[in-house]
């Protein structure tokens, strides 16, 4: 059952990103924007980890997780340095999946053979 929720939790949030897409004007670097902030906002209030518990890699995975992944880190660091922990506990957080997605971005375009659009 972990499967199903995953996969109708991670579609329902995909479809409502391409329907922001296709029904709006919104840029999808902004949808994407959105769905981070809504994960961190979703964080805050501490609605995320029921939500991540039922969902599962449907939750984790879009960018609603990254939001929540961030907003975990503050948490953490304000806990920790105090103020100043605002501002590196969200860098401390995501910086592994950052560099996760720069290197494999790098690594594909080493063996495919990237072109520019005319």
């Amino acid at each position: 059952m972990d499967y199903v929720n995953a996969f109708w939790v991670g579609g329902l949030i995909c479809m409502l990103a391409q329907i922001l897409m296709e029904k709006t004007k919104m840029m999808p670097g902004r949808i994407m924007v959105l769905l981070v902030c809504l994960g961190a906002v979703i964080s805050a209030f501490g609605w995320y980890e029921p939500f991540a518990e039922f969902a599962g890699a449907g939750a984790s995975v879009p960018l609603l997780g990254f939001g929540n992944i961030l907003m975990k880190g503050v948490k953490e660091a304000v806990d920790e340095a105090g103020f100043i922990g605002l501002f590196q506990g969200g860098f401390k957080a995501g910086a592994v999946g950052s560099s996760a997605a720069l290197v494999f971005g790098y690594l594909a375009s080493l063996i495919f053979n990237p072109k520019m659009k005319k």
